[in-house]
């Protein structure tokens, strides 16, 4: 049997410990997800530009109303595939989903909606990436629930799955509701 040298295990400890450090980084003293720097703020403003037919979300859109949230998302994005059914569901009761596209060519994001269904009421295009920055978005999908008035009230970085969607999302809305 081969003996192991100690330069062979360096490479696994230091992937390790590396890891563990940016899993620690990403959570904050309480173990939790980094809280967006916009919670119980007003939203940052919005705009963007069309994306193919529909109606595009404008600033005033979501300052004015019910609760409402904002999504950000892309065609490349492989868990907004995972998270656009329960995006679907959540439109169904009548809350409105105002699409932020992120970093995408029009065709293909058109094709996305078009194979998946259209959840959004509204929607529109950041292409260049700025709106994402702008709102402190991390990478897509990311999801912002907000209230009436336009604070944010939780900011979801990630895909909605159906345990996310009961167990925060769907909070956070009675949460923001008057």
């Amino acid at each position: 049997m081969a003996k192991l040298s100690p330069l062979m295990l360096a490479p696994p400890v230091i992937f390790a410990a590396l890891a563990g450090l940016f899993l620690f980084g990403l959570n904050d003293e309480n173990g939790n997800q980094l809280s967006s720097t916009f919670e119980s703020k007003p939203a940052p403003p919005l705009k963007v530009t069309p994306l193919g037919d529909f109606p595009v979300v404008e600033d005033a859109d979501l300052r004015r109303g019910g609760v409402k949230l904002v999504n950000f998302w892309a065609s490349w994005c492989a868990p907004c595939r995972v998270e656009h059914p329960n995006l679907e569901t959540l439109a169904a009761t009548g809350i409105p989903i105002y699409g932020v596209n992120y970093k995408d060519e029009a065709p293909k994001a058109l094709k996305f909606l078009s194979d998946l269904g259209n959840p959004y009421a509204k929607t529109g295009q950041d292409a260049s990436g700025r709106q994402a920055i702008e709102w402190g978005v991390y990478g897509v999908p990311e999801t912002y629930v907000l209230d009436a008035k336009g604070t944010v009230i939780l900011r979801f970085p990630g895909p909605i799955t159906e345990r996310v969607m009961t167990e925060t999302i769907l909070p956070a809305i009675k949460k923001a509701q008057p």
